[in-house]
């Protein structure tokens, strides 16, 4: 099994990593992981965790997650707004079909000021896309 693992760990958070040195070759054979490094995507910092000099292999490595990280993410966004998509139509038959009174009430207003924003923001985008293409 602990030759199946990878040379690095790295713990998602909000904005990047925590990155981990794996190690299996010790006394026990223990899965031992050793912070190295803090990653934020946000800015593209690697901080090197407490005293520690990072390898050439380290950066490389940290460098290679972040890309393919950036590539996920990229993924996700476009993958949520698709199902915003989904959930704007859901909404609009349960709106019609299904929805009392009392709960069209209470959504309303937030809808409406909500769809009003966004199809002012891609309205607008929309004509700077076309002025660009001028």
């Amino acid at each position: 099994m602990s030759s199946d693992l990878p040379d690095y760990y790295f713990r998602v958070r909000e904005n990047g990593a925590f990155v981990f040195r794996v190690d299996t070759e010790n006394r026990q054979r223990r899965i031992e992981m050793d912070q190295i490094a803090v990653v934020n995507m946000k800015n593209g910092e690697v901080k090197p965790h407490g005293q520690r000099d990072l390898t050439d292999e380290d950066i490389s490595a940290i460098h290679a997650w972040m890309e393919e990280r950036a590539v996920v993410l990229a993924e996700r966004a476009i993958d949520d707004i698709h199902r915003t998509i989904d959930h704007l139509n859901l909404t609009a038959h349960w709106a019609q079909t299904r929805a009392t009174d009392e709960q069209l009430e209470l959504v309303t207003d937030s809808l409406l000021l909500t769809m009003h924003d966004l199809r002012t923001i891609l309205v607008r985008k929309k004509a700077d896309r076309l002025m660009a293409k001028d």
